[in-house]
C-alpha cells in the first residue's frame, strides 16, 4: 500500500476520532426522539451553520450548477442511511451498529470492481474480502437475536449509501468546494425531513439529548464532512473508506465503557478478522505511473497527496 501523507494522516485520524462518536450520542438521543426528526435535528444546524459561508463567498452560482448531484449525494449519503442507522439503533446496540459499518470498504472494493471491469484486483486483496467476510459473519452470526436480522438489513442498505458516497464526491463533485457540498447536501435532506419531523415531534427532550443532537450536527456532520470531503481528494474514494475501520474501534469502546455495552464473542473474534480483512481489501501493489495517473483523473486512486486530482 501506498505511504499516505502528513496531511492525509492528519485528516485520516480526525476522522477516526470525530466519526466514533456518533453511535454512542445516537443510541442516547434515540431513546426520545424519532429516527425522521434526528436527521432533521443533526442536518438542518449544520446547514445553517455552514450557508453563511457560502454566500460570503458567492458560491450559489456554484451549488446551482451542481444541485443535481449534491442532492444524490445527499440522499445516498445523508437522508436514507441516517434514518436506517437511527432505527437500527433502537434494537441493537452501538458497538454492533459500528461494527457493521466496517462492511463499508469490502463494498467499496466490490463496487471499483463493478465500476471498472478491466482492472486486475490482486488475490491478496480477494483474501481480504474472503477474510473480512468470516469476520462480519463471525459477528453477525454470534450477536444475532431474535429480530435482529430486520435491523441488520437496515445496517446494509446504510453501508451501500456509505460506499456510494465517497465515489460521488471523488468523481462527480471533486471540483466543488466541500462547504458547498455539505451546506447543500444537509439543506435539501433537512427540507425534505421537516414534514416528517412536524408530525413526529416529541412532548419533551432533555438537555442530554440536545446536547447530543448539537454534537451531532455541529461536530460530527458540519465538521467531519468538510474533514472527510478532503480526505476523499487527499487519498482517494477507496482508501477514504478505511477511516471505518479505526473510528468503530472508538465506537465499541465508548459503547462498553460509556453504556455499559456487552463486549460480546462476536465482538472479539469478529472484529480482528474483519480488520485484517480491511488491510488486505484495501492495499494494492505499486502500479505504473501511467496507471496511477488514469486512477487519480478516474477518482479512483488510493494515492496519497501528491498525486490528488487538485
Amino acid at each position: 500500500m501506498n505511504a499516505m501523507s502528513r496531511r492525509g494522516w492528519t485528516l485520516f485520524l480526525a476522522m477516526a476520532v470525530i466519526w466514533g462518536i456518533p453511535y454512542l450520542l445516537i443510541r442516547v438521543a434515540v431513546r426520545q426522539l424519532d429516527p425522521g426528526v434526528m436527521v432533521l435535528l443533526r442536518t438542518a444546524p449544520a446547514s445553517l451553520l455552514l450557508a453563511p459561508i457560502v454566500i460570503a463567498r458567492r458560491q450559489i452560482p456554484v451549488l446551482l450548477k451542481n444541485a443535481r448531484w449534491i442532492i444524490v449525494f445527499a440522499v445516498i449519503e445523508f437522508g436514507i442511511p441516517w434514518y436506517c442507522m437511527s432505527t437500527a439503533e433502537k434494537h441493537i446496540s452501538s458497538s454492533l451498529t459500528s461494527l457493521l459499518i466496517c462492511c463499508v470498504p469490502l463494498f467499496a472494493v466490490l463496487a471499483q470492481r463493478l465500476r471498472r471491469t478491466q482492472e486486475h484486483i490482486s488475490r491478496r486483496r480477494y483474501l481480504g474480502l474472503g477474510i473480512g467476510a468470516v469476520g462480519v459473519a463471525f459477528l453477525v452470526g454470534l450477536d444475532l437475536r431474535g429480530g435482529s436480522i430486520t435491523w441488520i438489513g437496515l445496517m446494509m442498505i446504510v453501508c451501500l449509501g456509505y460506499t456510494i458516497g465517497p465515489m460521488i464526491l471523488a468523481t462527480k463533485l471533486a471540483h466543488v468546494p466541500g462547504v458547498v457540498v455539505v451546506a447543500g447536501a444537509t439543506a435539501f435532506v433537512a427540507i425534505c425531513w421537516i414534514p416528517w419531523a412536524v408530525v413526529h415531534w416529541p412532548t419533551h427532550v432533555s438537555g442530554e439529548t440536545w446536547s447530543c443532537m448539537a454534537v451531532l450536527s455541529v461536530v460530527c456532520t458540519a465538521t467531519a464532512f468538510l474533514v472527510f470531503f478532503e480526505l476523499v481528494k487527499e487519498v482517494g474514494s477507496s482508501r477514504s473508506v478505511v477511516v471505518t475501520y479505526f473510528n468503530t474501534a472508538i465506537a465499541v469502546v465508548l459503547g462498553v465503557v460509556g453504556l455499559h455495552e456487552a463486549l460480546t464473542s462476536g465482538i472479539v473474534i469478529g472484529f480482528p478478522l474483519v480488520l485484517v480483512g480491511c488491510i488486505f481489501a484495501t492495499s494494492r501493489t505499486k502500479e505504473p505511473a501511467s496507471s496511477e495517473l488514469l486512477g487519480v483523473l478516474s477518482g479512483d486512486s488510493d494515492l496519497a497527496v501528491d498525486q490528488h486530482p487538485e
